[in-house]
């Protein structure tokens, strides 16, 4: 087995989506870094790598027996051992992963340019090793774990918006209220008021979602801030994700 040493980790707990474990260049300062005193690597073809990566679902038990207290943490002179984590890597793209002691990749990070080249460089002339995974496993994706199609070219800011965006939307579904997804779709688009007001209730939440679910713009970023307004728990995550000191880059 191949290690990697002194490895910077910076976990994102609970991601289903590795869209939402940032790269390096969108890591803050704020990000709690932690450092691998050691990591295994493992070459795995490219659907058992999209599968860890991916989803929060059981890890191949070969695997797990593989990697079984290899790793190793280390904080200031302390040295502790994790159950299961690893470093995994499909020839492509690499990646940490930490179950905490389940089964499943709870916490991910991705890792730093140069310790990511060197993942590549150890694997060279290595052949990629597969794991059975449950053959029913097609991703199924949600308004609340969006397709990647929709996060594909945003910044870690806007997509952490994006998803306040749509728990807003999410809610507004429960809801079911014809009013209320009138107006916000009127607020939305409101050159198309008159028609907006012939809609059923199904017919404009589709329309709304369809339209805030592509891209992201100013025009998605206040009505963002227009939806949630007087909900104090997501004004604040949104004030955070706009305080240019608590988004500054960790390599600033």
């Amino acid at each position: 087995m191949i290690y990697l040493h002194d490895v910077w980790v910076n976990w994102f707990e609970g991601e289903e989506n590795g869209y939402n474990v940032c790269p390096f260049h969108e890591w803050r300062k704020s990000d709690g870094i932690e450092i691998l005193d050691q990591a295994p690597i493992l070459f795995l073809t490219d659907k058992v790598f999209r599968y860890i990566e991916n989803d929060l679902q059981d890890i191949p038990q070969p695997l797990l027996d593989q990697i079984y207290q290899r790793a190793y943490t280390r904080k200031n002179q302390e040295r502790k051992q994790l159950e299961y984590a690893c470093i995994i890597t499909n020839g492509s793209a690499v990646l940490a992963f930490d179950t905490m002691g389940y089964h499943i990749p709870i916490r991910k990070s991705r890792l730093i340019p140069r310790q990511e080249r060197l993942v590549f460089d150890l694997i060279k002339g290595r052949t990629a090793t597969n794991y059975t995974i449950p053959s029913d496993t097609k991703k199924e994706y949600h308004i609340l774990s969006l397709p990647p199609k929709y996060m594909s070219g945003l910044t870690r800011r806007e997509r952490q918006l994006k998803q306040l965006l749509m728990i807003a939307l999410d809610q507004l579904e429960v809801a079911n209220c014809l009013e209320e997804i009138r107006y916000w779709l009127t607020e939305w688009l409101p050159e198309e008021y008159h028609s907006i007001k012939r809609m059923t209730f199904q017919e404009a939440w589709d329309t709304l979602y369809d339209g805030v679910a592509a891209g992201w713009s100013q025009k998605h970023e206040n009505f963002c801030r227009q939806i949630i307004k007087g909900q104090s728990f997501y004004e604040d995550i949104l004030e955070r994700e706009l305080d240019p000191e608590s988004t500054k880059s960790l390599r600033s």
